[in-house]
């Protein structure tokens, strides 16, 4: 078999005339003790600390401008490709799909050790390990690094399924970037996935060559997984990849699609995120005639499964990072948009919003936890704040302390004007990010302003209780010493509830409501696919849910060398998230 079209990953070692020669099994840990683990169990992302954000918000710049005169996309080109397959067994396979992981290691773990475990326990219901785990985008946060992705996502899924099964063969692991993975420009992401040597992790094998792929499955089932590169456009070398792999299917062929962001949500806010997959559907796989009745995605951090009679659309991001809500999810979408612009855009359809997890009661439940978590979550946030409403309160007090003729107040009314402004201008865009999606609307700057006046009132009311005190009668800068020490933290605090209150009301509103759940970072309310391709050509998608992660661990050195490293403290329990998916 050529290097262009390298042996399916399906297909035994026998019958592609290499040897079965499997690694030796890694020494099994006696402690949790990351030099016993070979990587160090990461806490979550505090995703509100300013130099975090300052830091992604850099790469994330870095990554769109670079991209664009340096895709490696298009140098994947010289690299072997080919159609991948996935047999399974007796005509059936079992297929994992999870996606945004490698977060905090008590989720990613959590999700990482039911996908290894020989059987998952749905109630009656007992679903054999995939044969195939297939990783849906952004396998690290908060940016790619050859560090992050050895603690957040290696280590975890190496510790969860040491080495393959005693029993079987090696399940195989297929990963898309998603948007995270991308900021370090696919550097990291293609040394670990797209590798030629060392290529498994634990007990999993990666085959892929590139960062896109198609795999044969049973039944005339296909999977084609597109590299998107943040939501822009198909590179030319993919497309003709992809072209060539449609020229195997025919009008009885099913292709299910994988892609890294649900662009059929977002598209309701930003008519042209649907516009690449659209293209793709209609000038790739339309004329060969198969169908495309599935489109998965991660990205945002739930399930939720959006269907017609034609097309089941389901995301499903729960596999580490932090919760995002399904309370604010239409309940009726059109696929593409009707406002779309692209002058050859497919019929629009509509699709109902008939699943999601978790249930929108509970969802709305996990926003008034921001009060408890965001100060806890993100200390660095809440130091930033008292800083600010340091360098506010100190010149409304040395205003209000002033003659209205006095030279004084003119120096202290200088930095006063500075701060109002960087209050307002600040609030303004905490509303609505330079680098969020979608349009600036009227409720961004109606609720940013309502932000801006309400952390003034704040400075104001600080000013007016530190007056009280005899610590302005102090000599210079003693004064300014102590409210670095002393009003710095209490104002931090108080204003992070300020915070807290306004990210509650403006979620109301469809604005920050990322920020809502991001600052929180919860760690529950985890789900993944498990899919089994049966004999017969039916498809049985079962969405899993996990309520509660563990967080106590124990090591068991002397279990099996394919066992888990870490076992829960507690049971770890799984549940259907809504009855199975039956696909013809």
């Amino acid at each position: 078999m050529s290097d262009e079209q390298p042996a399916g990953p399906g297909a035994s070692a026998k019958e592609i005339g290499a040897p079965d020669v499997r690694p030796a099994p890694l020494p099994r840990p006696r402690s949790l003790d990351p030099q016993e683990l070979g990587f160090t169990p990461a806490a979550p992302v505090p995703w509100l600390a300013p130099l975090l954000l300052i830091s992604t918000g850099v790469r994330t710049l870095l990554a769109l401008l670079f991209g664009a005169y340096l895709d490696k996309r298009e140098l994947q080109n010289a690299l072997p490709g080919g159609v991948y397959e996935e047999p399974g067994t007796d005509g059936e396979l079992w297929m994992d799909f999870v996606a945004d992981l490698g977060d905090g290691f008590n989720a990613t773990y959590s999700v990482a050790y039911l996908l290894a475990q020989p059987e998952l326990v749905l109630a009656d219901r007992r679903l054999p390990r995939g044969q195939m785990l297939m990783m849906g985008g952004d396998q690290v946060y908060p940016t790619a690094s050859s560090g992050a992705y050895e603690n957040r996502f290696k280590g975890p899924y190496q510790a969860a399924l040491p080495c393959p099964p005693a029993d079987g063969p090696a399940p195989t692991l297929y990963a898309i970037p998603g948007n995270h993975d991308w900021y370090d420009g696919l550097t990291a992401f293609l040394r670990l996935f797209a590798r030629s040597r060392d290529s498994d992790i634990g007990g999993w094998r990666t085959p892929q060559s590139r960062s896109y792929f198609a795999v044969r499955l049973p039944s005339d089932w296909w999977l084609f997984a597109l590299d998107e590169q943040s939501g822009t456009y198909l590179d030319d070398p993919q497309l003709r990849y992809f072209e060539e792999a449609a020229a195997q299917l025919g009008p009885e062929s099913k292709v299910i699609l994988s892609v890294p962001a649900p662009t059929w949500v977002k598209a309701v806010d930003d008519p042209k995120a649907y516009e690449s997959v659209d293209y793709f559907v209609r000038t790739v796989l339309a004329p060969t005639g198969a169908r495309v009745p599935l489109i998965l995605s991660g990205d945002l951090h739930h399930y939720a499964r959006y269907a017609n009679p034609e097309r089941q659309l389901i995301h499903c991001g729960g596999g580490g990072a932090y919760l995002y809500p399904t309370h604010h999810l239409p309940e009726r979408i059109e696929v593409p948009p009707r406002d779309s612009v692209a002058r050859r855009a497919s019929e629009t359809r509509e699709y109902d919003l008939v699943g999601r997890y978790p249930e929108p009661a509970r969802s709305r439940r996990y926003g008034w936890g921001i009060f408890g978590r965001l100060p806890f979550r993100n200390p660095g946030f809440v130091t930033l704040l008292g800083a600010l409403h340091v360098l506010l309160m100190l010149p409304i007090a040395g205003v209000a302390t002033q003659r209205a003729s006095s030279t004084d107040q003119g120096l202290f009314s200088i930095p006063l004007v500075i701060m109002l402004a960087v209050v307002l201008v600040g609030a303004a865009f905490f509303a609505k990010p330079p680098t969020a999606s979608g349009k600036r609307q009227i409720r961004h700057y109606l609720l940013g302003v309502f932000h801006g006046v309400g952390h003034i009132a704040l400075g104001a009311g600080g000013a007016w209780v530190w007056l009280q005190l005899p610590f302005q009668d102090w000599p210079w800068p003693l004064p300014g010493a102590a409210a670095a020490l002393l009003y710095g933290p209490v104002a931090g605090l108080v204003a992070s509830q300020l915070t807290a209150a306004y990210l509650l009301v403006a979620g109301a509103f469809g604005v920050n409501v990322n920020e809502l759940f991001a600052g929180q970072g919860i760690e529950d309310a985890k789900s993944f696919l498990r899919l089994h391709f049966a004999a017969d050509g039916t498809l049985t998608i079962y969405p899993v849910a996990v309520d509660t992660v563990s967080r106590q661990w124990r090591v068991g050195p002397d279990d099996r060398p394919d066992s888990s490293w870490l076992v829960p403290g507690q049971p770890l329990r799984a549940r259907l998230a809504e009855p199975p998916i039956t696909l013809r």
